[in-house]
């Protein structure tokens, strides 16, 4: 039967769940004909406020409730905020066909496995040009560049017309060791052919249109080593293989031998080794129980802990708690990364500690060139719009103000502004041939992993832990007849975190508050146990507040005898 004429088709549904107006927890959901392909799925890491939150991830319950109609899930690259939380959407929506290029899904699989994991999915490798039939969704990959290896971006394309998903990148033109370049050429051909929907990474369109090329990094590190009296411990993210080959390279060229400290970075590295994207210099990595063989000066260590996590190798080093190695005087910590916004606070503690022990520390303020952002300038990003030429721009993966940036870029290159979407996580753009409008929103909140739970922790249960760490918890535990309610005994109170917890006047007080609330609920014949911890409750909750100023957490327990 030919088509109804009259029947209008399905316009292309864009869903981010994480990654717009923020920087992490990338995931954007494109639907056609009711079936939906997933691009990326990432985690971002607590803020101070996210007390025992160990990642946080996107809220999968959009997809679990159309788990059947999940074409695959596409990865751009491999970093922690694109793949760190894939396999908690495997655990959602069940089994999954993923495609990725060759070295995010190597990291791809080792998190499968750790997650018992591996049999849930089916894992296809992707490489630039024409890739496989998605149900509605015809796709084809872009290679680009950016801070880790094997990095593209995903055209889908559809009857309604085609959309481009960048992924992270930069136009490197320099790469190292011979990596491929961005190809300009396949992205100039693709809007010759049309592009309806650009979504494109944000992350540094408020920085100046200055060449940031990753071989220019092995240069400087060299001088540091040369000038350098002993060991180097260099640290930096553990998915930068370009960055690592550098460091290797420039150790070699020193005279110097490499050990890796991070069970993410051997890892990592291993992975990369075995694909021939890192290429060790001969004799190069040594193991750590080996380093007493050679003198300070023909060391460096590469250590994780960039970001200042608490059981990060440098974190450990910085605190004298590591096993394996102990920081000297004559050391030069070299931070080869930028700190993520959020970060800042554990990183300068870090710093602090370093600096506490004698050694020097160089970051990217007192050194600009041991570090270039993998995130194009607004340059690359112009760039980037010239090529694609699309109808409709998005930007996305960054706060509101470089999402803010990127729109002005593409207004200045001639996008209406009524072709501009700022989207938030949630919002449902719409985009057929000739319109484009967003016209719904879904759920698209937090969910939070907390040690083996996922989902376990509530917004109530955050709000309860900053009390606990703000005013601490005083229990008040009262014993009374259970026919008369009255108290039997000395009431005892137990506090943890409570500053005035020693104060005579205050424990005098707050036993006072208890015999009273408790002889006026016995002259009232209350013996209703719940009752009496609510009024307990707030009689001793009143008198900390105004003999302290605080609001300590109260826990009244009643025994009945």
């Amino acid at each position: 039967m030919p088509p109804d004429p009259t029947q209008q088709a399905a316009p292309i549904r864009v869903i981010p769940l994480g990654g717009t107006g923020e920087i992490g927890r990338n995931m954007y959901v494109i639907e056609h004909d009711d079936r939906m392909v997933v691009i990326d799925c990432g985690v971002s890491f607590p803020k101070h406020d996210q007390l025992g939150v160990d990642l946080v991830l996107p809220d999968f319950q959009y997809l679990e409730e159309r788990a059947d109609r999940l074409e695959a899930l596409i990865l751009t690259h491999g970093h922690e905020d694109h793949i760190g939380g894939v396999p908690y959407l495997v655990r959602a929506v069940g089994a999954l066909t993923i495609l990725a290029p060759a070295f995010a899904l190597g990291l791809v699989r080792a998190k499968l496995d750790e997650h018992r994991l591996t049999d849930s999915v089916q894992l296809v490798e992707i490489e630039p040009g024409p890739g496989p039939q998605l149900g509605p969704f015809g796709t084809e990959f872009v290679r680009l560049t950016h801070s880790i290896p094997d990095c593209v971006g995903v055209a889908l394309h559809t009857s309604q017309g085609t959309v481009f998903h960048t992924g992270d990148f930069k136009f490197d033109h320099i790469p190292v060791g011979g990596a491929p370049r961005s190809d300009i050429a396949g992205l100039s051909r693709l809007g010759d052919r049309g592009v309806a929907l650009l979504l494109s990474d944000s992350t540094n369109a408020e920085e100046r249109p200055e060449a940031q090329n990753e071989a220019g990094v092995g240069g400087e590190l060299r001088k540091v080593f040369a000038t350098s009296p002993g060991r180097v411990i260099i640290t930096t993210f553990s998915s930068h293989i370009h960055r690592v080959q550098q460091i290797m390279d420039a150790a070699y060229a020193d005279g110097r031998v490499v050990a890796m400290l991070g069970r993410s970075l051997v890892r990592n590295t291993g992975i990369a080794t075995n694909l021939g994207i890192l290429k060790p210099p001969p004799q190069t990595i040594v193991r750590l129980k080996d380093l007493d063989e050679y003198r300070d000066d023909e060391l460096v260590i590469i250590s994780t802990g960039s970001q200042g996590e608490y059981l990060a190798a440098l974190s450990r080093m910085a605190r004298g708690e590591h096993h394996q190695v102990t920081i000297k005087p004559d050391d030069t910590i070299v931070y080869s990364s930028r700190t993520v916004p959020g970060n800042e606070l554990a990183v300068n503690d870090t710093i602090n500690r370093l600096v506490r022990l004698g050694a020097r520390f160089i970051t990217s303020h007192e050194a600009p060139g041991i570090h270039v952002s993998g995130h194009g300038t607004s340059a690359d990003l112009l760039l980037m719009l010239q090529l694609v030429r699309p109808t409709f721009f998005a930007p996305i993966h960054g706060e509101p103000r470089h999402m803010r940036a990127h729109a002005d870029l593409a207004a200045s290159v001639g996008i209406a502004r009524d072709h501009i979407f700022r989207m938030d996580n949630g919002d449902v753009l719409e985009v057929d041939g000739t319109a484009a409008a967003i016209v719904d929103h879904v759920p698209a909140g937090l969910s939070y992993v907390d040690g083996l739970g996922v989902g376990d922790v509530a917004d109530e249960v955050l709000r309860d832990r900053r009390h606990l760490a703000d005013d601490g918890v005083v229990v008040i535990v009262a014993t009374v007849e259970s026919d008369t309610g009255k108290l039997i005994g000395p009431s005892e109170v137990i506090t943890r975190g409570f500053a005035a917890a020693d104060d005579p006047r205050v424990l005098e007080a707050t036993h006072q508050a208890i015999e009273e609330r408790l002889a006026t609920s016995a002259s009232q014949r209350t013996t209703e146990i719940g009752v009496l911890q609510h009024q307990l409750h707030d009689a001793v909750a009143t008198t900390l507040r105004k003999q302290t100023g605080q609001r300590p957490m109260v826990l009244p327990v009643i025994v009945e005898v």
